[in-house]
């Protein structure tokens, strides 16, 4: 449904956003865009919609050519920025039903729309709520209703369960597969590793303009040697410079530290894991098989060098 070829994005000032990327997601599909802050995430998307022409490459929704024609994008695409949408002034209800109205919906029908929406979502007592008395999580869970009262072909969803509470997250998670069921190709950007496992199909990893990494989330935690994942847990305010020495190969993500060990060494690893716990530079540990988080901060901290590289180069324009 979507197909992405060799995308290149190159700004006038020579910074490369975007480097021969190319994808194919089909209908129906609930694909995951990860990768750090920078690596071009947005920028693609931004040509997705018809926001952004590219420097090189093509875009076809629904077999429609939407580099040509980025007025077509925009009619076959529903967006949900990570930035909150402005609704002062307005109530959800509103929001949502007036969201309906512009995307070709009669009163009647995006009424009940908006209303079913706001029922599934278990927003009702917010319903008639002015936009500037709303929490964040609320604004939140409004602007994606306004995305899917009416779902395009395919809906890009930007970091759509940030401030949203643990309750009405697995209900807006339930509201996406079911959009996803009735035939929308909805792509996910996020830095939510752990949803990006449990609730997409596949994944992209996006880092320094390429896409170095595609598919499922189980292909990602593949392992020939079958290492197991020392996670340690820091003492807060510990310095961990004495664990990374011994742990070369160790990746850290702020208190949290990542040790590959070979299931032959398990025992060993736990006995090191428990002094470190009696001498208090770790507050817990646990050990267990690889998870999508581990090896996604493994390809980053690779730079992408890794057998599962999915990438292509294209000429830098003159």
């Amino acid at each position: 449904m979507i197909e992405i070829t060799n995308l290149t994005k190159r700004y006038k000032n020579g910074c490369v956003a975007n480097q021969g990327i190319s994808l194919k997601i089909a209908p129906g599909e609930i694909f995951g865009l990860l990768g750090p802050n920078g690596a071009g995430k947005t920028t693609l998307v931004n040509q997705l919609i018809g926001l952004l022409k590219p420097s090189a490459g093509t875009i076809t929704i629904d077999g429609v050519d939407v580099v040509a024609d980025p007025g077509a994008s925009r009619r076959l695409c529903s967006f949900q920025p990570q930035s909150q949408i402005p609704i002062e002034g307005l109530t959800p209800l509103e929001a949502i039903e007036l969201t309906g109205r512009i995307r070709g919906m009669n009163k009647k029908a995006a009424r009940l729309r908006a209303k079913s929406l706001i029922e599934r979502l278990q927003l009702e007592q917010w319903a008639k709520v002015h936009g500037e008395n709303l929490s964040g999580g609320i604004r939140r869970l409004t602007a994606f209703c306004m995305t899917c009262v009416a779902p395009a072909k395919a809906v890009v969803l930007d970091e759509p369960t940030n401030d949203v509470d643990p309750q009405r997250r697995r209900l807006l998670w339930k509201e996406i597969k079911n959009i996803a069921a009735e035939g929308s190709t909805i792509i996910l950007v996020t830095h939510n590793v752990l949803e990006a496992e449990r609730s997409t199909d596949r994944l992209a990893i996006i880092h320094k303009a390429r896409l170095i990494r595609q598919g499922t989330p189980a292909s990602f935690r593949d392992s020939e040697e079958e290492d197991m994942i020392l996670e340690l847990i820091l003492e807060p305010g510990k310095n961990p410079g004495s664990i990374l020495r011994e742990e070369a190969n160790a990746i850290r993500s702020g208190r949290r530290i990542f040790c590959p060990v070979k299931i032959g060494e398990v025992v060993e690893r736990v006995r090191w894991a428990n002094q470190l716990k009696k001498d208090q530079l770790i507050e817990e540990f646990s050990i267990n098989p690889p998870s999508l988080e581990e090896s996604y901060l493994q390809i980053i901290a690779n730079g992408g060098d890794n057998n599962g590289i999915v990438a292509n180069n294209t000429q830098e324009e003159k």
